[in-house]
């Protein structure tokens, strides 16, 4: 669950992910239910081009620091496709459920997702990296 403010993603983000969702369907059927989550989400996003995303907003490859609302802990993740994925390096998959909530959402933004232990909230703090403000459009 994330909150409804508007979301942006990239066209080459979309294109990206799009062809991870179209392998998904055929070579991964247990991670269909994550992929349905991720296809909801970029259905309402303002696609735009690489070169006018706004400097704030969480795209791929995107590192950012996020303060946990309950416990008022700071994380760092990166959001990444799932072959590049690596929670001890901080690499979220875009799959995972706090990379699906963080795509497309600005620093400030209060992101929000259902886990085992009940419902997370986290506040984007800070963007540290952004592949497309660094002009890194195709990593």
């Amino acid at each position: 669950m994330r909150n409804k403010s508007r979301i942006y993603m990239t066209a080459p983000d979309l294109e990206k992910i799009t062809g991870l969702l179209e392998k998904i369907g055929r070579d991964r059927p247990k991670d269909n239910r994550l992929a349905e989550q991720l296809k909801k989400e970029i259905r309402r996003a303002r696609v735009v081009s690489a070169g006018n995303i706004a400097g704030d907003v969480v795209t791929l490859n995107s590192r950012v620091r996020l303060k946990d609302l309950d416990s008022n802990e700071d994380y760092v993740f990166q959001v990444v496709l799932p072959a590049e994925a690596d929670l001890d390096q901080g690499k979220i998959s875009v799959l995972a459920p706090i990379g699906t909530a963080l795509l497309g959402y600005r620093t400030g933004d209060v992101v929000s997702w259902q886990v085992p232990g009940g419902l997370r909230k986290f506040r984007i703090e800070e963007m540290l990296y952004q592949p497309e403000t660094e002009g890194d459009f195709f990593q």
